[in-house]
Protein backbone atom coordinates (compact mmCIF):
# COMPACT_ATOMS: atom_id res chain seq x y z
CA UNK A 1 0.00 0.00 0.00
CA UNK A 2 1.24 3.48 -0.90
CA UNK A 3 0.08 6.06 1.50
CA UNK A 4 0.92 9.71 1.06
CA UNK A 5 1.46 12.84 3.82
CA UNK A 6 0.58 16.38 2.44
CA UNK A 7 1.50 18.93 4.72
CA UNK A 8 2.56 22.57 3.85
CA UNK A 9 4.88 23.78 5.55
CA UNK A 10 8.54 22.39 5.78
CA UNK A 11 8.06 22.97 10.00
CA UNK A 12 4.80 20.94 10.00
CA UNK A 13 6.66 18.28 7.61
CA UNK A 14 10.17 17.61 9.61
CA UNK A 15 7.70 16.81 12.65
CA UNK A 16 5.72 14.59 10.58
CA UNK A 17 8.54 12.35 9.47
CA UNK A 18 9.89 12.56 12.92
CA UNK A 19 7.31 11.21 14.36
CA UNK A 20 7.45 7.33 13.85
CA UNK A 21 5.12 6.86 11.33
CA UNK A 22 5.73 2.89 9.93
CA UNK A 23 3.52 0.04 8.72
CA UNK A 24 4.82 -3.07 7.49
CA UNK A 25 4.48 -3.65 3.87
CA UNK A 26 3.34 0.01 3.42
CA UNK A 27 5.52 2.56 1.73
CA UNK A 28 5.32 6.26 2.96
CA UNK A 29 5.31 9.21 0.72
CA UNK A 30 5.98 12.01 2.46
CA UNK A 31 5.04 15.98 0.34
CA UNK A 32 5.13 19.40 1.42
CA UNK A 33 3.17 21.50 -0.85
CA UNK A 34 3.66 24.77 0.45
CA UNK A 35 0.90 27.16 1.73
CA UNK A 36 -2.61 28.20 0.03
CA UNK A 37 -4.92 26.55 -2.32
CA UNK A 38 -3.04 26.57 -5.88
CA UNK A 39 0.37 24.88 -3.95
CA UNK A 40 -1.76 22.16 -2.44
CA UNK A 41 -3.76 21.59 -5.99
CA UNK A 42 -0.22 21.81 -8.04
CA UNK A 43 1.42 19.60 -5.52
CA UNK A 44 -1.87 17.13 -5.32
CA UNK A 45 -1.77 17.10 -8.84
CA UNK A 46 1.91 16.26 -9.45
CA UNK A 47 1.60 13.46 -6.46
CA UNK A 48 -1.49 11.69 -8.02
CA UNK A 49 -0.26 11.52 -11.68
CA UNK A 50 3.70 10.85 -10.78
CA UNK A 51 3.82 8.53 -7.91
CA UNK A 52 -0.26 6.93 -8.10
CA UNK A 53 -0.73 6.59 -4.09
CA UNK A 54 -3.75 4.52 -3.20
CA UNK A 55 -4.57 7.16 -0.66
CA UNK A 56 -4.03 10.59 0.49
CA UNK A 57 -3.83 12.11 3.72
CA UNK A 58 -3.91 15.42 4.27
CA UNK A 59 -1.91 16.87 7.44
CA UNK A 60 -0.53 19.87 9.46
CA UNK A 61 -1.93 22.08 11.76
CA UNK A 62 -5.60 23.83 11.65
CA UNK A 63 -7.47 26.35 13.80
CA UNK A 64 -10.36 25.37 15.85
CA UNK A 65 -13.80 26.41 15.09
CA UNK A 66 -15.85 24.58 17.60
CA UNK A 67 -16.62 25.07 21.28
CA UNK A 68 -14.65 21.88 22.92
CA UNK A 69 -12.56 21.63 20.00
CA UNK A 70 -9.08 22.81 22.16
CA UNK A 71 -5.57 23.26 21.36
CA UNK A 72 -3.48 20.31 20.48
CA UNK A 73 -6.74 18.43 19.59
CA UNK A 74 -6.92 16.30 16.38
CA UNK A 75 -9.41 17.50 13.75
CA UNK A 76 -10.67 15.01 11.60
CA UNK A 77 -12.38 15.82 8.15
CA UNK A 78 -15.37 13.72 7.51
CA UNK A 79 -15.84 16.02 4.28
CA UNK A 80 -14.31 19.26 3.68
CA UNK A 81 -15.69 22.50 1.71
CA UNK A 82 -14.13 26.05 0.84
CA UNK A 83 -15.18 28.87 3.19
CA UNK A 84 -14.13 31.18 0.37
CA UNK A 85 -15.44 30.71 -2.83
CA UNK A 86 -18.50 32.16 -4.32
CA UNK A 87 -19.18 31.41 -8.20
CA UNK A 88 -22.70 32.73 -7.94
CA UNK A 89 -26.32 31.31 -8.22
CA UNK A 90 -27.61 28.53 -8.77
CA UNK A 91 -24.40 27.39 -6.89
CA UNK A 92 -23.92 27.26 -3.26
CA UNK A 93 -21.37 29.47 -1.29
CA UNK A 94 -18.26 27.88 -0.95
CA UNK A 95 -19.31 25.50 -4.25
CA UNK A 96 -17.15 25.52 -7.03
CA UNK A 97 -19.19 25.21 -10.14
CA UNK A 98 -19.22 21.39 -11.45
CA UNK A 99 -17.88 20.09 -7.94
CA UNK A 100 -19.86 19.25 -5.08
CA UNK A 101 -20.33 22.00 -2.10
CA UNK A 102 -18.85 19.33 -0.03
CA UNK A 103 -15.70 16.75 -0.50
CA UNK A 104 -16.52 13.67 1.24
CA UNK A 105 -13.60 11.82 2.64
CA UNK A 106 -13.52 7.72 1.90
CA UNK A 107 -15.19 6.25 3.66
CA UNK A 108 -12.79 3.10 4.72
CA UNK A 109 -10.80 5.39 5.56
CA UNK A 110 -12.76 7.10 7.99
CA UNK A 111 -13.93 3.92 9.55
CA UNK A 112 -10.13 3.48 9.91
CA UNK A 113 -10.16 6.63 11.79
CA UNK A 114 -12.81 6.04 14.70
CA UNK A 115 -11.65 2.71 15.35
CA UNK A 116 -8.41 4.17 16.26
CA UNK A 117 -9.72 7.11 17.91
CA UNK A 118 -11.73 4.47 19.98
CA UNK A 119 -8.57 2.56 20.65
CA UNK A 120 -6.67 6.00 21.29
CA UNK A 121 -8.58 7.67 23.82
CA UNK A 122 -6.96 10.45 22.38
CA UNK A 123 -9.18 13.80 21.88
CA UNK A 124 -10.08 13.08 18.51
CA UNK A 125 -13.22 15.29 16.67
CA UNK A 126 -14.71 14.57 13.51
CA UNK A 127 -16.71 16.69 11.26
CA UNK A 128 -16.05 19.58 8.51
CA UNK A 129 -13.04 21.06 7.30
CA UNK A 130 -12.93 24.43 5.77
CA UNK A 131 -10.69 25.75 4.17
CA UNK A 132 -9.83 29.04 2.30
CA UNK A 133 -7.06 31.13 1.26
CA UNK A 134 -6.73 33.36 4.75
CA UNK A 135 -5.02 32.73 8.40
CA UNK A 136 -8.40 33.56 10.89
CA UNK A 137 -6.93 34.44 13.93
CA UNK A 138 -10.26 35.41 15.28
CA UNK A 139 -13.29 35.05 17.07
CA UNK A 140 -15.11 37.02 14.44
CA UNK A 141 -13.85 35.63 11.71
CA UNK A 142 -14.65 32.56 12.77
CA UNK A 143 -18.31 33.58 12.66
CA UNK A 144 -17.70 34.61 9.46
CA UNK A 145 -16.77 30.62 8.42
CA UNK A 146 -19.90 29.76 10.08
CA UNK A 147 -21.72 31.38 8.05
CA UNK A 148 -20.93 29.67 5.36
CA UNK A 149 -20.19 26.38 6.42
CA UNK A 150 -22.50 25.74 9.67
CA UNK A 151 -20.95 23.00 12.01
CA UNK A 152 -17.51 23.46 10.91
CA UNK A 153 -14.54 22.13 13.41
CA UNK A 154 -11.58 23.31 11.64
CA UNK A 155 -9.88 25.99 9.13
CA UNK A 156 -7.54 25.88 7.33
CA UNK A 157 -5.71 26.58 3.69
CA UNK A 158 -5.14 23.75 1.84
CA UNK A 159 -7.39 20.87 2.71
CA UNK A 160 -10.03 21.83 0.18
CA UNK A 161 -7.68 22.41 -2.84
CA UNK A 162 -6.27 18.67 -1.78
CA UNK A 163 -9.53 17.01 -1.40
CA UNK A 164 -10.88 18.90 -5.14
CA UNK A 165 -8.03 17.62 -6.49
CA UNK A 166 -8.54 13.52 -4.80
CA UNK A 167 -12.35 13.88 -6.16
CA UNK A 168 -11.18 14.97 -9.34
CA UNK A 169 -8.46 11.86 -9.88
CA UNK A 170 -10.88 9.60 -7.59
CA UNK A 171 -8.32 9.19 -4.96
CA UNK A 172 -9.15 8.19 -1.86
CA UNK A 173 -8.47 11.24 0.83
CA UNK A 174 -8.78 12.02 4.74
CA UNK A 175 -7.81 14.86 6.66
CA UNK A 176 -5.79 14.57 9.90
CA UNK A 177 -5.04 17.96 11.82
CA UNK A 178 -3.30 19.10 14.73
CA UNK A 179 -5.47 22.19 16.59
CA UNK A 180 -2.85 25.20 16.46
CA UNK A 181 -5.12 28.07 17.86
CA UNK A 182 -8.48 28.68 18.99
CA UNK A 183 -9.88 32.12 19.23
CA UNK A 184 -11.22 32.99 22.15
CA UNK A 185 -9.43 36.16 21.99
CA UNK A 186 -7.11 38.06 20.41
CA UNK A 187 -4.24 36.98 23.33
CA UNK A 188 -5.83 33.15 23.19
CA UNK A 189 -5.00 33.15 19.68
CA UNK A 190 -1.64 34.17 19.95
CA UNK A 191 -0.61 32.43 23.12
CA UNK A 192 -2.04 28.72 21.50
CA UNK A 193 -0.20 29.24 18.64
CA UNK A 194 3.35 30.38 19.42
CA UNK A 195 2.96 26.92 22.07
CA UNK A 196 1.65 25.08 18.99
CA UNK A 197 5.83 24.87 17.40
CA UNK A 198 6.75 23.27 20.94
CA UNK A 199 3.78 21.05 21.97
CA UNK A 200 3.20 19.38 18.75
CA UNK A 201 6.82 18.03 18.84
CA UNK A 202 5.87 15.82 21.76
CA UNK A 203 2.27 14.70 20.79
CA UNK A 204 0.98 16.68 18.33
CA UNK A 205 0.60 14.02 15.55
CA UNK A 206 0.41 10.92 17.84
CA UNK A 207 -3.14 10.24 16.47
CA UNK A 208 -1.94 10.25 12.74
CA UNK A 209 0.68 7.75 13.72
CA UNK A 210 -2.27 5.49 15.42
CA UNK A 211 -4.33 6.03 12.36
CA UNK A 212 -1.18 5.35 10.34
CA UNK A 213 -0.64 2.08 11.85
CA UNK A 214 -4.15 0.77 11.81
CA UNK A 215 -4.30 1.14 7.96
Amino acid sequence: MKIAVLAAMPAEMDIIRESGLEKAGTELIFVRTGIGKANAARSATELILGQKPDCIIGSGCAGSLGRGIEFMDTAVAERTAYHDVWCGEPNLPGQVQEYPLFFESDAALLKVAHSAAHRSGLPVHFGLAASGDQFYISAQEDERILKVLPGAISADMESGAIAQTCHHYSVPYIGIRAISDTHGSDSEQSETYSDFWSAVRQKGFTFLREFISEL
